[in-house]
């Protein structure tokens, strides 16, 4: 079982922005979230989101079972095993998920860290998957205008760059283009804890 303090310290404030988009009134709503990490957000989601049914998905086997280990240790029955999923494929290798399948996608703290392939990939895929109307929200550490503020920001994105020259923050003007391009729509932009921000995208 793996766990994550930054997802310890954000999971009850992302969980807010979840329970505004996720009617609790609605039966039978599907959640798909790409890159799950250790599996201590989607445990804590399905806990309070008891009517929505979460897919998890990875590319690491240890993560993914990180994920199966947090599923059984908190007897969530709403939460299925996580797949893999590539976000650079298509969309249609992405574990024969069906189009127009999910009511949410959420994706936390991968964009920073993955090619900007992987970037358009993610859209290409929230397009098709996602119901009309249906919402793609992206939380983490952005770029604004070409600025990143503050410093730890600034330090992060240098960092990651210097690791790998494609990772590093998005700017939320260069996510917005293209968002429209794959008939998304920013519709909103939440400030959040630690310097980061939600990214609320719906689909037309």
């Amino acid at each position: 079982m793996l766990v994550s303090p930054v997802a310890e310290r954000n999971k009850d404030s992302i969980l807010e922005i979840l329970s505004e988009y996720l009617d609790p009134k609605k039966d039978h709503l599907s959640t798909l979230e790409v890159a799950s990490g250790s599996g201590q957000h989607i445990v804590h989601f399905a806990k309070s989101l008891t009517n929505v049914t979460w897919q998890p998905s990875k590319i690491s086997a240890p993560s993914q079972e990180s994920i199966c280990t947090y599923i059984a240790a908190t007897k969530v029955n709403n939460v299925k095993k996580p797949l893999y999923i590539d976000v650079s494929e298509p969309w249609e290798r992405w574990a024969g998920l069906s189009q127009r399948s999910c009511d949410v996608i959420v994706s936390i703290n991968m964009l920073h860290f993955c090619s900007f392939r992987s970037v358009q990939g993610l859209f290409r895929g929230a397009s098709e998957l996602l119901k009309p109307r249906g919402i793609l929200i992206i939380y983490g550490p952005f770029a604004i205008n070409g600025i990143i503020s503050p410093k730890c920001n600034m330090e992060l994105d240098r960092s990651l760059q210097e690791s790998c020259p494609t990772e590093g923050l998005r700017d939320v003007d260069v996510l917005r283009q293209l968002a429209c391009k794959n008939t998304l729509r920013l519709e909103t932009m939440v400030d959040m804890p630690e310097q980061t921000k939600c990214l609320i995208f719906r689909r037309a």
